[in-house]
């Protein structure tokens, strides 16, 4: 699996400087779009962490900015004549729910007792963008391929609940990741 974006560096409208109809309370919460390439045929479920590694730091522990589990691969549409036939189109994350409402999206770090941003699930179980407060930030997407879909996640899952159903699905996943630039 190749995991690929039309850029390094988040563009603003998915980060830092998103206009106000991209935000709530302040935070990015428009996802930003990738391709996935060069999917194994036997994939059928799709699973991806976007974390915050250089976050650690600053508030002491990597920060979650989003995470989906079971997205069937055949929800998705695909366009053979293109280069890149499975798209992850903009917004994804707002638009999901109503469009494949079996696939579910965990918590991000907005929703940790240690930062308090809420109880709003448009902003703590959904994409928030990304906000580095002192430096440029790497960030690291990576994804997941499966057979089957991972069994006990709900809507609002946490992080360490996707690794181990991941870890313990049974099989050997295909998987692939991309690092990105946050802008300070």
């Amino acid at each position: 699996m190749r995991i690929t974006a039309d850029f390094t560096v988040v563009p603003d409208a998915f980060a830092k400087a998103a206009p106000p109809e991209n935000r709530i309370d302040g935070t990015p919460i428009v996802s930003f779009p990738f391709y996935i390439d060069d999917l194994d045929p036997a994939v059928r479920y799709l699973h991806w962490e976007f974390v915050d590694p250089d976050s650690i730091p600053v508030c002491g522990f990597e920060w979650i900015h989003w995470s989906v589990a079971n997205l069937p691969v055949d929800a998705l549409m695909y366009d053979f004549n293109d280069s890149h036939a499975l798209a992850i189109p903009p917004d994804f994350s707002r638009t999901l729910p109503a469009m494949i409402p079996e696939t579910v999206q965990g918590r991000n770090s907005s929703a940790s007792k240690f930062v308090g941003r809420g109880t709003d699930p448009a902003v703590i179980m959904r994409y928030n963008g990304p906000q580095p407060p002192d430096k440029d930030h790497e960030y690291y997407l990576h994804v997941w391929g499966t057979t089957k879909p991972l069994p006990g996640l709900n809507q609002g899952f946490w992080l360490n609940e996707l690794l181990h159903a991941v870890r313990n699905c049974g099989e050997t996943p295909d998987q692939g990741g991309i690092f990105v630039t946050g802008k300070a």
